[in-house]
């Protein structure tokens, strides 16, 4: 039987989910998760919850699913210290160092590939079903005969999302929120800059929201999806409403009880029920294409709206004047202090909200968006409405309906009445020593010293010579594959010189075609490689190449590099996002041999599984600060990038003092300039800043809330403050943990 899961940011939301019959609920505590805005659980509501859920026979995963800084190893290995004593059904993770604290310490947690891990393939679902993985939830970008194939190869448990949100990025691949300030989607902080307002000149300027997409709703393919094997269908919501969680999980209860004895009929009564989720216009997205060409092509039309506005539900207005609320009513609302709610008169909008109805406040430079259920509204002497909304938001702030008060249903409450005898929280373990692999004696024969430079084309190999690399890395995509596979080009470099670096999104359709092509390539010479996804490192461990790690295998921490080092990797690139003192955490001086720095890159900041559709006819575009960015798309689907590159070019003579020797210049995507070059040459040369760059999150590192901020979130719950990365003694008898490589 098919497992219905369903979302809980809340506690009335998890009231809901079960109310309307979902089988399992999936929540994240206030630590490690990728929805840090939502309102999360306490550690106690979190017991309570496990306890109730079990005696109801239904199931409870837990979200773990941000990458992991090396300061924040102890803590991590604190918290699933705590949830391995609590027992949850599962843990929806992301980091590979996760993977690797489970494996030596915690076997008895039920590990489950999160969507963030970006599997949407037979070989990488495999990967992780011999490393102990129980469940696999699938990239998004994938149709149903991808998913019917991914089952038939493979033993682990699927689960696909069917309803909710939509990320237009690759699952697990979007650096735009952390380009613009370090609030990094792998990390759960994500400003939804795809959702913004943004313009753009072709034949006049105008704007719209181009990168907004609509929400998936596969009501109407449940029945294929349950004959194709899937295990678990997924809501996307926990920052939704307890109303729309319940009315979703109705809806796609009523289709999966019902759609044997009649499927036309089960899916329209399921339809009907969803006729109130005032959320985005609806998308099957890739679901209705049969080919891969097919879906690159149209799928772009299906997703995207640049008419429609990034928030969700029924525009309301926008804050026009506020108010803080009288002592006697913060008593009546149960406000503990002054800031913790107002009054607020809202303009623009079409329909008045009374008590009982839901709402949902974004901040106007969105930094924020929290959703709130009407309390009290009050009419002032002028006939204005005045509405409870809660602290934090301000003048121009927009608001949007959610549900109304005559969509609410009262559920039966799941958390037990009294929570004291759950008091499981987070103790004080010392997180054992982990030591990297030592270099051997030629063991990177494959990766010396000196400058990298990747391009993406054969042409862009010889306008980069000029760069005197001691590795040429050529990304592999529809055209360079043409130009190796059949000998177009005598290149300027030995194959023993080159490198070729594959995409990080590895789909279903395209997987048995890789498989083949690499293996062509293996046989002409070709034998080392750039692997960007986890499917990747299985091909390539099978036709016997040399593997480097790319920096879209997220290795953030020495647990994650010794997870992949276990896989027969030896080398990595940074991962873009990284930061100076995070990346010396992992790498001590002894392990810097292993690492290629990028210090100049074009970021791919989106990265879309299909063309734009034809009437985007631009190539860039502006948001409302005019910081310029550009698009490109093309058969092997779309790329958003910044205009300005991030370059610490300037910072590699210092580098090499500290250990770090290999450095990467990458030109991926866009055309390779003489005068480009020059700037670089002599930014290195000269330790001279380029004008106009980013440095990325190399000096800041990720955003993150302040440790007053931590220590108000955590007090209630009784968890330690971390205390940052320490030197712990190794455990007695305890060597370097690995299973060797």
């Amino acid at each position: 039987m098919a497992e219905l899961l369903a979302p809980a940011g809340n506690p009335e939301s998890l009231d809901a989910a079960i109310g309307e019959g979902a089988d399992a609920v999936y929540l994240g505590l206030k630590t490690f998760n990728a929805r840090l805005r939502s309102s999360n659980f306490s550690f106690r509501e979190f017991e309570g919850a496990v306890s109730s859920l079990h005696k109801k026979g239904k199931k409870i995963y837990v979200t773990v699913n941000t990458v992991c800084e090396e300061r924040e190893t102890e803590r991590l290995y604190r918290f699933l210290a705590y949830l391995n004593r609590v027992g949850p059904d599962g843990l929806i993770v992301q980091d590979y160092g996760v993977i690797r604290m489970c494996q030596e310490f915690f076997p008895n947690l039920v590990l489950h590939a999160s969507t963030q891990m970006n599997v949407e393939s037979a070989a990488g679902v495999n990967l992780l079903g011999k490393e102990g993985f129980k469940r696999v939830v699938l990239a998004r970008e994938l149709g149903l005969e991808e998913i019917k194939e991914i089952k038939a190869k493979s033993g682990v448990e699927l689960e696909v999302f069917v309803h909710g949100a939509l990320c237009v990025s690759e699952s697990g691949l979007c650096l735009f929120s952390s380009f613009l300030g370090g609030k990094s989607a792998n990390r759960g902080m994500c400003a939804q800059a795809c959702r913004r307002l943004y313009s753009a000149e072709s034949g006049g300027n105008y704007s719209g929201y181009y990168f907004s997409p609509c929400d998936l709703q596969l009501v109407d393919k449940i029945p294929d999806l349950v004959q194709a094997g899937v295990e678990s269908f997924k809501i996307e919501g926990r920052m939704k409403s307890a109303e729309y969680v319940g009315s979703v999980v109705s809806a796609y209860r009523y289709v999966l009880d019902h759609w044997q004895e009649n499927k036309k009929e089960a899916v329209a009564a399921a339809k009907r029920m969803l006729a109130t989720d005032f959320a985005r216009s609806k998308t099957s997205y890739w679901y209705n294409f049969k080919s891969v060409g097919d879906g690159v092509e149209k799928a772009g039309s299906e997703i995207l709206n640049p008419n429609q506005a990034g928030g969700t539900g029924i525009y309301l207005g926008k804050i026009a004047s506020q108010k803080y609320i009288s002592k006697a009513l913060r008593l009546e609302l149960g406000e503990k202090t002054e800031d913790g709610a107002q009054m607020a008169l809202i303009k623009g909008g079409s329909y008045d909200p009374d008590p009982g109805d839901s709402i949902r406040i974004h901040k106007k430079n969105d930094s924020g968006r929290q959703s709130h259920k009407i309390r009290h509204v009050e009419t002032d002497s002028q006939g204005r409405r005045w509405i409870d909304v809660p602290g934090g938001f301000g003048v121009d702030d927009e608001v949007y309906l959610l549900q109304t008060k005559s969509m609410s249903k009262r559920y039966q409450r799941v958390l037990p009445g009294d929570l004291s005898p759950f008091n499981h929280q987070p103790r004080d373990e010392l997180l054992p020593v982990m030591d990297l692999m030592p270099v051997q004696k030629k063991e990177l024969d494959y990766f010396p010293e000196g400058l990298y430079v990747q391009v993406s084309t054969v042409a862009d190999v010889f306008s980069a010579q000029a760069l005197n690399p001691v590795r040429m890395i050529l990304e592999l995509n529809q055209e360079s594959l043409c130009d190796l596979l059949n000998k177009k080009t005598v290149l300027p470099f030995s194959k023993k010189q080159m490198i070729l670096s594959l995409d990080p999104f590895c789909p279903q359709g395209i997987e048995e075609k890789q498989i083949q092509q690499i293996g062509a390539l293996v046989q002409m010479g070709w034998n080392v490689f750039i692997a960007n996804n986890i499917a990747q490192i299985s091909i390539l461990r099978q036709k016997g190449a040399k593997i480097i790690a790319g920096p879209y295998l997220y290795a953030f921490n020495r647990w994650a590099v010794s997870w992949l080092e276990n896989l027969d990797i030896g080398a990595f690139v940074s991962p873009y996002e990284n930061s100076k003192k995070n990346l010396e955490g992992v790498f001590e001086s002894k392990f810097r041999d292993r690492v290629l720095l990028p210090v100049y890159a074009y970021p791919a900041l989106f990265r879309m599984r299909f063309k734009l559709p034809k009437d985007y006819n631009f190539t860039y575009f502006t948001d409302k600060e005019e910081t310029p960015f550009k698009v490109n798309s093309t058969a092997d689907g779309s790329f958003v990038m910044p205009e300005a590159p991030f370059s610490i070019a300037d910072k590699c003579v210092a580098l090499r003092g500290e250990g770090f020797k290999r450095f990467l210049v990458d030109f991926s995507k866009t055309k390779v300039q003489r005068q480009e070059i020059k700037a670089v040459q002599l930014s290195m040369a000269k330790q001279k800043p380029l004008e106009g760059v980013s440095r990325f999150n190399w000096k800041e590192g990720f955003y993150s809330v302040s440790p007053e901020d931590y220590k108000a979130r955590y007090e209630n719950n009784q968890a330690p403050l971390d205390r940052g990365q320490k030197k712990n003694p190794r455990q007695p008898g305890k060597k370097a943990m690995r299973k060797g490589r």
